[in-house]
């Protein structure tokens, strides 16, 4: 392998990048058992004593799955491979790493159980941005690495995407009825530890025959009251309202899109797509900046999925009385009468397919809607059919204490 060290390894979009990590909470979090044991097929897979899923952050590198004889769960950014990594577009191998006089000064390949092999996969954001590895390691170099071995590498890196993805959902969906959840776990504890105690009593064969009766007619309230707590939650779940709470400040139009810009340039780069931000109003809405920023992520890159290489994407704003107009304005696939109909709902599965097989879970407008209307303002979409671009609109109060 040829490879020579970069003088600067901080990416140009460090600040962008690590904005995207910190969108995926996983720092500093415990273990979990899906990430170890990917970490545990990866091993397997090489032969090797260490494997890791590693999270690039600003000047360290957090363990999320630490199969080692490690006992740390972060390292110094400065001399981690994996910071070297994250500024490739695939697999990094160093068969033996005293083969690259340049890596010498890091104290993991120069000290007891020193680092000779290593192997890692970058972990990569639908939009371009490199989080992280999974990565092997070994205190023995291995001149042998085959293609399949490889291959495994790269699949691990796309699973460990597709559980963080999956586990922002979750997150969301949790938190949006994180109240109702808290409510039904404690009134769903005191009947729960009822049955069980009943249900111990029971096994111990002790108690007279009317006794049996008498704990059985009350495991069977305690299941009643289970059963009546889970109705009420599925009531409470019919509005998509209940459980959660925003911010309310004054939030810049402007400070929203220009985050927006930032935020899907390597998204609108790897599909040659073209931004177009038109707006002139120094205006302000009531509410919670980063809960808006969700509304607009998902609309842009909505956008962006169902529009061809080469389009150009068009946001732009206009008032109407005293609510602000904000347009995401494509000319991709379009929505035919039966995708309108269902457009907000959870997990709605409409005509179209993203037009480079980017992942799509049927819940990002329906959390736009529930966000948009917590907000106290509308959200609405214009199509005039398949293959003629779509029009989504938001509207929101504008402020009226700035």
């Amino acid at each position: 392998m040829n490879y020579s060290k970069p003088a600067d390894i901080i990416p140009l979009n460090d600040e962008a990048r690590l904005k995207k990590l910190q969108r995926y909470e996983i720092l500093d979090t415990p273990s979990e058992t899906d990430f170890d044991t990917i970490a545990l097929l990866a091993s397997s897979t090489f032969e090797t004593e260490s494997a890791f899923v590693n999270f690039v952050d600003r000047d360290s590198v957090f363990f999320k799955a630490n199969i080692s004889p490690l006992s740390l769960n972060k390292i110094a950014r400065t001399h981690s491979l994996c910071a070297l990594t994250i500024l490739e577009d695939d697999i990094i191998v160093f068969h033996d790493t005293h083969q690259f006089p340049e890596l010498a000064n890091s104290p993991y390949l120069s000290s007891a159980g020193e680092i000779r092999f290593y192997a890692g996969a970058p972990l990569r954001t639908a939009d371009g941005y490199t989080i992280g590895t999974v990565c092997v390691t070994d205190k023995v170099p291995h001149l042998e690495v085959t293609e399949r071995q490889l291959n495994v590498l790269r699949l691990l890196s796309k699973i460990v995407m597709e559980k963080l993805e999956t586990r922002l959902n979750n997150r969301k969906i949790v938190r949006a009825y994180d109240d109702t959840l808290h409510r039904l776990v404690h009134d769903m504890k005191n009947p729960i530890t009822s049955i069980s105690l009943y249900a111990q009593l029971l096994g111990a064969k002790e108690l007279a025959p009317e006794k049996v009766s008498t704990m059985a007619n009350k495991i069977e309230k305690s299941a009643r009251d289970i059963e009546k707590n889970l109705n009420n939650l599925l009531t409470d779940a019919r509005n998509e309202n209940s459980g959660i709470e925003l911010s309310n400040r004054p939030v810049a139009i402007t400070l929203l899109l220009d985050q927006l810009q930032q935020s899907f340039e390597l998204s609108l780069s790897a599909k040659k797509q073209r931004l177009i931000v038109s707006n002139d109003l120094p205006v302000f809405v009531n509410g919670d900046k980063e809960r808006l920023q969700d509304v607009f992520d998902n609309l842009l890159s909505n956008a962006i999925k169902y529009s061809h290489r080469g389009a150009t994407i068009i946001v732009s704003t206009s008032m109407q009385d005293d609510n602000v107009i904000i347009e995401f304005k494509d000319n991709g696939l379009g929505l035919n009468e039966e995708d309108m109909g269902k457009l907000f709902l959870k997990f709605a599965r409409l005509s179209s397919v993203p037009t480079a097989s980017e992942r799509s879970d049927g819940l990002g407008l329906s959390i736009v809607k529930m966000l948009v209307e917590r907000h106290k303002g509308k959200v609405w979409a214009r199509s005039d059919g398949k293959n003629k671009g779509s029009s989504f609109f938001v509207s929101l109060p504008k402020s009226k204490m700035v």
